[in-house]
């Protein structure tokens, strides 16, 4: 982890210089299925897919491939420039059907990250089918692990079986997409959104990029190991609210200093440092399912967040925002985890 601390110690030089900009942030969208057939939950409907696409050609974003530009954004070099990625988790079948048509028709790029056990079962895209999407040129294939196992330690699993187990899916799922597509791309999605420190280790000893499913843009401030993108199933993809999503920045708060998100109490206490040119008293933060809640401020710049009552699910998130100077919003989405919790 030293490489993390000497980019805390450049962090903490630029912070001051990053809050209230003008500079654009890189922001990831993140979908399942885009079809009006499988579950909502998971999925975007066709409409709604073409009219998210239709928003982001009316407000003039670029639609840029993800690992390029994500490292840009980390390095601070986005300048003005308001941009968009485009993922999909999982490789399923809608995604080569529906969605990839009308996004190879407007020359966008777009990102699939792959369960490689997956490949070719029900509802799955088969090796063909992805070896034709890579073929057209607009698609980047990525690892999505093995099997979709929940890769965070469980409280039960000793240290050289989560090793073994988390080291088989990761290297297996890019071994097998090398053998089968012959890419080898730095960059890995977790299944469910779900990381410890452990497993952010293991990812950065690969040099990977590691992407997880807590909203916010990705900018100078965000760590490469958890970064984060917006979901865009039909709860979360509207319309009404897509705008400020596209638009949005990271907030100016170190990424690497925040915890990964294993709860030890429920509900737990998020605690954050912004800089002084964030006023306080325009944040505005948000617990999963408690909708507004309220915080501390210590001194002058510190956050100490915590819901009022506890959470019933296994992950649930607090987001934070604040208005940019130009009308959008600086956004921070802390995903928690709750490990006693049964696995999906």
């Amino acid at each position: 982890m030293a490489q993390r601390k000497t980019a805390c110690s450049l962090l903490l030089l630029a912070l001051a210089g990053l809050a209230m900009s003008a500079n654009a942030d890189l922001v990831v969208l993140q979908y399942h299925h885009v079809s009006d057939s499988t579950p909502s939950s998971t999925s975007t409907s066709v409409s709604l897919f073409k009219r998210q696409l239709e928003m982001i050609d009316n407000l003039g974003l670029e639609v840029v491939p993800l690992e390029s530009s994500t490292r840009v954004a980390l390095a601070g070099e986005l300048g003005s420039t308001e941009q968009v990625a485009i993922t999909f988790d999982d490789a399923y079948e809608s995604v080569y059907s529906r969605a990839a048509p009308l996004l190879e028709d407007r020359g966008y790029e777009y990102t699939v990250f792959v369960n490689t056990d997956a490949v070719g079962g029900h509802g799955y895209m088969t090796w063909d089918q992805l070896e034709e999407l890579r073929d057209r040129g607009a698609a980047t294939i990525a690892n999505h692990s093995e099997n979709h196992g929940h890769l965070a330690r469980r409280p039960d699993e000793s240290k050289s079986d989560w090793e073994k187990r988390v080291e088989r899916s990761l290297d297996g799922a890019q071994e097998t997409l090398s053998e089968r597509l012959g890419v080898d791309v730095p960059m890995f999605a977790y299944p469910y959104g779900e990381f410890d420190e452990a497993l952010e280790e293991k990812i950065a000893e690969r040099d990977w990029l590691g992407f997880g499913q807590q909203s916010g843009a990705i900018g100078q401030t965000s760590d490469a190991t958890r970064l984060p993108r917006f979901p865009m199933a039909n709860a979360y993809g509207q319309l009404n609210s897509l705008e400020n999503k596209l638009r949005s920045k990271a907030l100016p708060v170190d990424a690497s200093k925040l915890p990964d998100g294993v709860i030890s109490n429920n509900p737990p206490t998020l605690t954050f440092t912004v800089p002084e040119s964030i006023s306080v008293d325009r944040l505005t933060c948000f617990a999963s399912g408690q909708g507004r809640i309220d915080f501390e401020v210590s001194g002058a710049d510190k956050v100490i967040l915590k819901a009022p009552k506890s959470f019933n699910s296994r992950r649930f998130r607090y987001n934070c925002t604040h208005p940019a100077p130009d009308g959008s919003y600086y956004w921070l989405s802390q995903q928690w985890l709750d490990l006693s919790r049964p696995e999906d």
